[in-house]
C-alpha cells in the first residue's frame, strides 16, 4: 500500500496533473506525470466505469497501487503521476500491467 502522503487525493491536483504532465500511453494505461523540485512524490489513480463493475475497478485499482508502490521511489522527490486504467486492464495480467506501466512511464520520461 502506497503511504498517506504519497496518495494524491485532490481533485485539482488530479487536473492540474493530467493537463500540464507528460503523456505514456499504452493499450492498458495511460500515466501523466510531472517532475518534482522536493517534496513528497504523489500517485494518484482514475479507473473509470467503462472498466467493469465495483469488483473488477477496485481488483485494477489494487493491482496497479501495488505495481506503484514497487515504483515511486525511482521518481524524483515531489513528482506527481496519474495512472489512469483502460478498459484492456481489467482483462489483463499482473505481468502485462507491470509492462505497459513501465512503458507508459518511460515513455512519459519518468525514468
Amino acid at each position: 500500500m502506497l503511504a498517506r502522503v504519497q496518495r494524491m487525493r485532490n481533485g485539482e491536483d488530479f487536473r492540474r496533473t493530467i493537463r500540464r504532465g507528460a503523456k505514456g500511453a499504452q493499450p492498458t494505461l495511460v500515466t501523466h506525470v510531472v517532475p518534482g523540485t522536493g517534496g513528497h512524490t504523489s500517485v494518484g489513480f482514475v479507473v473509470s466505469k467503462a472498466v467493469g463493475s465495483a469488483v473488477e475497478r477496485n481488483r485494477v485499482k489494487r493491482r496497479l497501487r501495488h505495481l506503484m508502490r514497487e515504483r515511486v521511489d525511482s521518481f524524483p522527490a515531489g513528482s506527481r503521476v496519474v495512472v489512469r486504467a483502460l478498459p484492456a486492464s481489467s482483462e489483463a495480467n499482473s505481468s502485462t500491467l507491470a509492462e505497459h506501466l513501465d512503458a507508459a512511464l518511460s515513455r512519459a520520461g519518468a525514468r
